[in-house]
């Protein structure tokens, strides 16, 4: 139970952290949090529940594909903000967005023999 309050607690300082770096450095924020500490940290935790070489390959190859689907919320959404759609809306459609193309990498990815 306290390592899962533990990663919940580094979880959220790394948000809160990212967060206050964004309000007076954004460009660096940003550069925060594209760092795969997220990532980095999953992979350290599963590789200390279960330390299985071919498992961990797998995650991190299944990581790389489903990090594709996302990263067109990130043009998404202040393209749609600098043409005046408001913050909340623009959020919305990049999460759906992305939501709509991990379902499409989840169904076309193993058939191109991609292995998620």
């Amino acid at each position: 139970m306290w390592t899962l309050i533990a990663k919940a607690l580094l979880a959220g300082a790394m948000i809160a952290a990212i967060a206050e770096i964004g309000k007076r450095l954004p460009a660096m924020a940003a550069l925060v949090a594209s760092l795969p500490l997220v990532s980095i940290l999953g992979m350290i935790f599963l590789w200390h529940a279960r330390p299985d070489m071919e498992n961990m390959a797998r995650h991190s190859e299944a990581t790389f594909w489903f990090v594709l689907p996302s990263l067109p919320m990130f043009l998404l959404i202040p393209w749609l903000m600098r043409s005046g759609v408001g913050f909340w809306l623009a959020l919305a459609a990049g999460c759906a967005l992305t939501i709509v193309l991990y379902l499409l990498m989840a169904h076309f990815g193993p058939r191109l023999g991609i292995r998620l």
